[in-house]
């Protein structure tokens, strides 16, 4: 297949249904990890159209869902002095810290700019040498070799007024940290494309095995997520437990060269603490010594930091898959995206804001009869996809 088009295709779509059905003899549970997989998923609402064996759980995979709360605050904290360009992905702009956001800094005269690239933050960092430019990097191993770029075309070039104020998080150490939780269900996964893309699945094998689940690698198209599941649903008929890579035409076993050298380069392995989860060994990056000089952390001292989290706010729950959004007392209450509560409701890839977006709001939903066949059907999610959008400036930072 060479086109979108074609992984939207409805009579492709109701065959891998239908063979998904004729598979399944008993219940499953399988967790999509990225967040842009949970959106896809109830745009198009293919967790309706599956037989009620397979059940779907929404797993932690957005990066601006589990930057930490203390994150937000350093952040917070770092926008609002004068010295300060602090640049962002739209994304985290109206991410609740634990009493302001940054559009509030930005509100009270922080220089608070939404950028499209780390790079274009270091160019700012060129062209105002008299201030300190920050960028927030934050996301999965998809954005981090930019980020990594960024810091080492900063010292390549002597630009010494860029920093990155780091919360970079690591898939695999989340599988493990999920499998090995007392409360979890999950019984195959559907790997994150985009990030195997860059890392490879060479982390995967081991955790297939240690924990007996089937992980097949997944992209973002309803045909690509059918495929998906009906490849795990396969393996847990048989009581297989193997990795497989349905993303063919984006993921190499090996992953990206180029990007893994850089990652290696500027960054090392870390602990890290995930928002609503708490903390993972082993499972984000930090700048490593050698560009430890434009650690944004180190650089401006950021100390005496206390958080509180909203007491209603159950977005730890959705992001560990132990409830849907609608099961939240909350959701689309006191927490819209124009009020959120929490991150789960801001992001681009949160499952809140997928289930309030496409109108899900009440729980269980009715199951649909089948994909629109007139792309017409699905205007009104467009439309309002295009409004979430412009009001919300958001921006994939996967």
């Amino acid at each position: 297949m060479k086109y979108i088009d074609e992984f939207n295709d409805p009579e492709l779509a109701h065959r891998l249904l239908d063979e998904i059905r004729a598979t399944v003899t008993r219940p499953w549970a399988l967790m999509e990890v990225c967040g842009g997989q949970t959106h896809s998923i109830i745009r198009h609402g293919i967790d309706q159209l599956l037989p009620e064996e397979v059940e779907l759980i929404h797993g932690p995979g957005c990066p601006v869902c589990v930057t930490p709360l203390d994150v937000i605050d350093k952040a917070l904290e770092i926008a609002a002095r004068p010295e300060v360009i602090f640049c962002s992905f739209g994304d985290m702009l109206r991410v609740p810290g634990t009493d302001r956001d940054l559009f509030r800094v930005k509100g009270q005269g922080g220089d608070v700019r939404v950028v499209y690239s780390p790079l274009d933050a270091l160019d700012l960092a060129r062209r105002n040498p008299g201030r300190q430019v920050v960028f927030f990097a934050i996301g999965f191993e998809t954005t981090a070799p930019a980020n990594a770029m960024a810091v080492h075309q900063a010292h390549r070039l002597g630009i010494a007024n860029f920093s990155l104020l780091v919360s970079h998080v690591r898939v695999p150490p989340a599988i493990e940290a999920i499998m090995t939780a007392p409360e979890c269900r999950v019984q195959g996964f559907l790997a994150a494309g985009h990030v195997c893309s860059v890392m490879g699945t060479a982390e995967y094998p081991e955790l297939a095995g240690k924990h007996r689940v089937p992980i097949v690698v997944t992209g973002f198209e309803p045909l690509d997520i059918l495929e998906g599941i009906r490849r795990a649903v396969h393996q847990l008929e048989r009581g297989e437990h193997r990795v497989e890579n349905a993303y063919r035409r984006a993921v190499r076993e090996q992953g990206n060269p180029a990007a893994l050298r850089m990652l290696e380069e500027v960054f090392e392995v870390t602990d890290r603490n995930w928002r609503g989860i708490g903390p993972i060994p082993a499972s984000g990056w930090r700048l490593s010594d050698a560009y430890r000089a434009y650690d944004a952390e180190h650089r401006f001292d950021v100390t005496g930091i206390r958080t509180e989290e909203p007491a209603v706010c159950r977005a730890g729950e959705v992001l560990r898959g132990l409830i849907k959004p609608t099961e939240c007392e909350a959701f689309g209450t006191a927490c819209t995206p124009r009020t959120p509560l929490g991150a789960t409701m801001v992001s681009s890839e949160g499952a809140c804001a997928a289930y309030y977006l496409y109108r899900r709001m009440n729980a269980p939903a009715a199951r649909a009869p089948g994909i629109p066949q007139d792309p017409k059907d699905s205007q009104v999610s467009q439309d309002s996809q295009i409004s979430h959008d412009s009001q919300g400036e958001m921006n994939p930072v996967g």
